[in-house]
């Protein structure tokens, strides 16, 4: 089968390539999925850069979630449930990026016939992610400000698109002010540009100096030492990226003086603790709200397996119109 392959770590240009490599089979508890389309998420090219918190064994396959359709189960009954089901491709070990994948049958989730493979293609990452953090983990209350950095990425947006039908009401960071009228267009109740300004003075200023009560940051560095600073003083943030691969300056004192929280957020470890009934509802929830547009994924390009390089380009264009998605194999 055909697989991207990456054998050391570096930059995508350099170090993705397409290869014939043997066809896996699945062992007791797995399942084979052919796959049909797998997006090109940030989460994949830190992992290919040596920059995730979690690296794979070289040599590797990047992808984290994709689509496709379940062709072989390994030994046990349940993998036999999901054949020829097609399903939400879950691969917490990476290996997407590939003509067939095997993972776990847990992970291998039936999807409705009436999303389309775009959209299940991403169903797992970015619209699980707004549930758990804005809804689960920091349950922010109605007409409570949320503040978030990063807010023009697919996750960003998608943040606001939730917190607008949640009545949460939202304070979006950007870098480029060319990107603030959309954001605004899409619901975005305040958008401010770090370019403007630094962040938390522009936030208290908003605020009328008490700062907001719940944050979330995948930048770190400067924007996210802002946007700690930002904080009221019985807040709550929530950092989930380290875009910059900068550390978070913290100040000790305004820690000390207040009650703010600074925690980390994985998808993956949150997940785990969830048992199955609670999994269940969570993806229910995420079906409803795709069907419903407020979590549903804007698609942007379509490139082939082979392109992978120029697919990996194209996701990190500024201001690109949608999330880029290998295309792999048929429905």
């Amino acid at each position: 089968m055909k697989a991207v392959v990456f054998e050391r770590f570096g930059e995508p240009s350099e170090v993705l390539q397409v290869k014939d490599v043997p066809t896996p089979e699945p062992g007791p508890g797995e399942v084979r999925v052919r796959m049909i389309a797998s997006p090109v998420n940030p989460s994949d090219l830190l992992v290919v850069r040596g920059r995730y918190g979690v690296l794979p064994k070289l040599p590797a396959t990047p992808g984290f979630e994709g689509v496709g359709v379940v062709d072989k189960a390994g030994p046990g009954l349940m993998g036999k449930l999901v054949v020829g089901k097609r399903v939400t491709v879950i691969n917490s070990a990476g290996g997407n990026w590939a003509e067939y994948a095997v993972i776990p049958w847990r992970q291998a989730r039936p999807v409705p016939s009436d999303l389309p493979d775009d959209q299940v293609a991403s169903f797992f990452v970015n619209p699980a992610t707004v549930l758990a953090m804005v809804k689960h983990v920091l349950a922010v209350p109605k007409g409570e400000w949320l503040l978030q950095s990063a807010a023009g990425s697919a996750l960003g947006k998608m943040i606001i698109r939730y917190c607008k039908n949640e009545g949460i009401r939202t304070v979006n960071v950007v870098r480029r002010r060319e990107a603030m009228g959309e954001l605004k267009a899409l619901g975005g109740d305040v958008v401010l540009s770090s370019a403007d300004g630094p962040v938390d003075e522009q936030v208290l200023k908003l605020t009328n100096g008490e700062g907001v009560r719940y944050a979330l940051d995948p930048v770190g560095g400067d924007t996210g030492t802002q946007v700690f600073q930002s904080l009221a003083a019985d807040a709550r943030m929530l950092v989930y990226g380290t875009l910059s691969n900068e550390p978070i300056r913290i100040d000790s004192r305004r820690m000390i003086a207040g009650k703010r929280v600074v925690e980390g957020f994985w998808l993956g470890h949150w997940m785990r603790d969830r048992s199955i009934p609670a999994a269940l509802l969570l993806f229910r929830e995420i079906g409803r709200q795709i069907r419903s547009g407020v979590l549903a994924t804007e698609v942007g390009a379509h490139v082939p397996l082979d392109s992978v390089v120029d697919a990996a380009r194209e996701a990190e264009i500024p201001g690109k119109r949608g999330k880029v998605l290998l295309k792999i194999g048929e429905s």
